[in-house]
């Protein structure tokens, strides 16, 4: 067996084993490639959602049923499901608890542009969990953040948004930036942006605090919008000493601070924030918080939220660009108040934190085994590889070491072995249904694709 350490196996060798995966998939997927042809006919590019085409096959899996950690196929195929839709079922998929409260809320009455009970029950829970007295609601964290961003626009009087180049906030039109040699750009594949995000958006690397300091001097960005932990370019993790500064230096700038706990709600209940007591102006969170019903939150620290209330009338609060007819609605307060009191539970996370150590452990084993000069993360019950040797420190060095031929062989020969990863990156996310025979299996199946590459 070869040791010969190497980012990346022979591409001639890669492209071969990727289309021996390939041919395959499509063998084993007549079905799901049926009904991607007759899709065609009516969807866009095949797919209700232009995104989901990118999966490493040749066309999407289409699911029949779920649940826990996982899910079936239309060709009858079961996989252990490490996407779980990309954070949105990571309590697994309808867990029981949630389903009963779902149905009888449905059969209730599903919106009414009114307040049920269960508003109060989910604001007094948030409250708790995140340490921010006061609470909105919104469809989904894109919504949120964007909501997020008016407000605090409108209450610094200031236009600009500072964000982390490569970061990920759903779809806000000013997250879509990076810095390329050290210039802010607008991100390839941004489409239809109404202005170029370098004018609403100053961008600097994660963890760079005097590049963050320079471009808050001036006085004149009205919130810096961070993930407290980078997910979604792989997980890059806040240095010693960064979050201290990140807050310093907004509150002596002025500059309000929204973070975004969308993606690291894995780490705990309260999220990293109440894991490790930060203090922003905003909080956002969305995606699991509802079993998978759409449903958001945003809080707001004490003073912050007496701002907003002295400066947002009544008889305007309906045409501010705030708000939805759905958000709110008793079907997703119903699914947010269940999910929060059975289902999102420091017993759940006492669970799935264990278990993301050991795919992490196991996917180290084999990186050893090889010595691979490739790199793992864990967050939570979050975990991520990349083909790096040391972990970035930043979203540019996360960037850089993106191999999108090798991440598609390693996705779909996966799949061909029945788990299904995040297309977007080489992301694992572990439910509390999942099991250590599970995390086995999957180090069973990456040591399998890596001797495929390697040996």
């Amino acid at each position: 067996m070869s040791r010969k350490s190497k980012n990346s196996p022979d591409r001639l060798k890669l492209k071969a084993a990727l289309e021996k995966e390939l041919e395959y998939f499509e063998k084993t997927h007549p079905r799901s490639k049926a009904l991607f042809e007759r899709a065609k006919s009516s969807l866009l590019a095949g797919v209700p959602m232009n995104w989901m085409v990118k999966w490493a096959g040749s066309f999407p899996v289409f699911v029949k049923d779920a649940s826990g950690s996982h899910f079936t196929d239309v060709d009858g195929l079961r996989y252990l499901d490490l996407c779980l839709g990309d954070t949105g079922a990571m309590t697994g998929h309808s867990p029981a608890e949630s389903v009963k409260a779902i149905q009888d809320r449905v059969a209730q009455g599903v919106t009414f542009m009114l307040p049920t009970e269960d508003a109060i029950w989910v604001g007094e829970e948030l409250q708790r969990r995140f340490g921010l007295p006061y609470w909105q609601m919104a469809m989904t964290a894109t919504d949120a953040n964007r909501f997020s961003i008016r407000l605090a626009r409108h209450i610094t009087g200031r236009k600009k948004v500072l964000v982390f180049s490569w970061c990920y906030h759903g779809s806000v039109d000013e997250s879509f930036i990076i810095l390329k040699d050290e210039k802010p750009v607008c991100r390839s594949g941004n489409i239809g942006p109404a202005v170029d995000p370098a004018v609403t958006t100053k961008v600097v690397e994660f963890n760079d605090i005097p590049a963050l300091e320079a471009a808050l001097a001036d006085h004149d960005v009205a919130c810096v919008l961070a993930e407290p932990v980078m997910t979604n370019i792989g997980i890059v993790h806040p240095e010693p000493g960064f979050h201290e500064a990140l807050r310093r230096i907004t509150r002596r700038s002025g500059t309000l601070l929204i973070l975004d706990e969308t993606h690291t709600i894995c780490a705990g209940p309260g999220g990293y924030t109440a894991a490790h007591n930060l203090e922003p102006d905003i909080l956002v969170c969305g995606k699991p918080i509802a079993s998978g019903i759409p449903a958001a939150v945003y809080g707001f620290s004490k003073e912050l939220a007496e701002r907003i209330s002295a400066s947002v009338s009544i008889e305007e609060c309906d045409t501010g660009g705030i708000g939805g007819t759905l958000a709110g609605n008793a079907l997703s307060l119903a699914a947010m108040k269940v999910t929060l009191e059975k289902v999102l539970t420091p017993d759940a996370y006492k669970r799935s934190i264990p278990l993301a150590k050991r795919f992490t452990d196991g996917v180290n084993a084999v990186i050893d085994e090889y010595a691979l000069p490739w790199t793992v993360q864990q967050l939570g019950c979050r975990a991520e590889y990349w083909f790096k040797e040391t972990p970035p420190r930043n979203g540019g060095e996360a960037a850089a070491a993106a191999d999108y031929e090798l991440d598609r062989f390693m996705h779909l020969a996966a799949l061909n072995r029945g788990i299904l990863m995040t297309p977007f990156h080489n992301m694992a996310l572990v439910s509390p249904a999942s099991t250590e025979a599970d995390m086995d299996e999957h180090t069973r199946v990456f040591r399998e694709s890596v001797k495929i590459l390697f040996d």
